[in-house]
């Protein structure tokens, strides 16, 4: 894995998006979790959707570009599992929303759908969006 959490053409496109930053900070969360669990899923043989949360914790623990940052501060595991874990709630409403599964999902539409639950979020209140940002 690079040690960069996203590429450089994944962050330009959530930066280019209408996004608050608390939603490009989810955006940019959501795509990196794909890549991980992705990754995850292609190692242990399941799908996106069955990936465990003790496998996502063996990625992290195991990641060497994460290694240092376990080793400052041991809490920093769980914090990061915990963040991966959370971005799948977002990328399973996405996967149902463009009417595929997860592993499928590009960032383009990552970051399609938080400018729209962002809008929604804009227009219609904080109830009306999937996110509770």
């Amino acid at each position: 894995m690079e040690s960069d959490f996203l590429k450089p053409e994944e962050c330009a496109e959530v930066d280019m998006a209408l996004l608050s930053s608390k939603e490009k900070f989810s955006a940019r969360l959501a795509i990196y979790a794909l890549r991980v669990l992705k990754q995850i899923a292609g190692e242990t043989g399941f799908s996106v959707a069955e990936v465990s949360n003790q496998q996502v914790m063996d990625w992290v623990r195991n990641d060497e570009s994460i290694q240092q940052s376990i080793q400052v501060d041991a809490s920093f595991e769980n914090f990061f599992t915990s963040l991966v874990v959370a971005s799948l709630r977002p990328l399973r409403q996405i996967a149902v929303e463009a009417g595929g599964a997860i592993e499928q999902l590009t960032v383009k539409q990552v970051v399609a759908w938080f400018v729209k639950d962002g809008k929604i979020r804009r227009e219609q209140g904080v109830d009306a969006a999937f996110l509770d940002l």
